[in-house]
């Protein structure tokens, strides 16, 4: 199986009605006392007067910044739903058929700044938090959660293709086992000249989830199955990996 690492979005959409997050419900339960920790955390930096400089962000999510304050309490709504953006409106959940959409909640794993790592069909209310942030006590979240995911997610990545398709922000938050692992890179090529990416990016490594999630056949197994799978719509190149850095499969755009 063919197990896709995603980043959280900037953007997204509060839930309009349901019932607030139950922790014990989210995947990864182990990783439960560490959220309580990080939401506390967060509830109580987003009450402060410089909220926003502590996060990091503009007055013009200001609103956001104060939901932060009752997450608990605020309604919730599965992952995809909350989740838009350039990578999300690629992925395009909500035009999967039923059995592609039970692969995707199967597939995808988010890893977030604040649950750590999420199911793609998990409830989560609306908030704004990055993985750069740092947070009183707990430090910055990236290194704070490196230690608790590689516990967590050990053992449902066991035996898995990983495909990474996060960002360097959060791919900073977990260094998943390099042997089972293909990282995505982005880039566009004019006149034999080579350029990365950063908008279009997500983008593209959206519609290489869907890509995977949709395509007929047997899912790839190995690096060398993703980039032919991969292949059958982009350009591309597979870089092996070592013992200690994961295999990358890089995407050649038109310039």
């Amino acid at each position: 199986m063919v197990l896709i690492l995603l980043p959280p979005s900037e953007g997204k959409t509060p839930a309009a009605k349901g019932a607030p997050v139950a922790l014990e419900d989210l995947h990864f339960p182990g990783l439960a006392g560490a959220r309580m920790e990080v939401l506390t955390a967060l509830a109580h930096v987003s009450g402060h007067e410089d909220a926003l400089a502590r996060l990091g962000v503009g007055a013009s999510l200001s609103e956001d910044v104060a939901r932060n304050t009752r997450l608990q309490v605020e309604p919730a709504e599965a992952a995809h739903k909350i989740y838009s953006g350039v990578l999300y409106d690629a992925l395009g959940y909500a035009d999967m058929t039923a059995a592609q959409k039970r692969k995707a909640d199967d597939a995808v794993v988010v890893i977030s700044g604040l649950w750590g790592a999420l199911g793609f069909a998990d409830r989560i209310p609306a908030y704004r938090l990055s993985m750069s942030v740092g947070l009183p006590e707990l430090g910055k979240l990236a290194s704070y959660w490196k230690p608790r995911l590689a516990q967590a997610l050990a053992g449902h990545v066991e035996g898995h293709l990983l495909v990474d398709c996060r960002s360097s922000t959060y791919a900073a938050a977990w260094a998943p086992p390099a042997g089972q692992t293909v990282a995505v890179n982005v880039f566009t090529e004019k006149n034999g000249k080579r350029t990365v990416v950063s908008h279009f990016a997500k983008h593209t490594r959206g519609e290489l989830a869907r890509h995977l999630l949709i395509r007929r056949g047997k899912a790839p197994a190995t690096p060398a199955q993703l980039a032919a799978a991969a292949g059958e719509r982009w350009t591309v190149e597979l870089v092996p990996g070592t013992a200690r850095k994961p295999h990358a499969l890089n995407i050649i755009l038109p310039g």
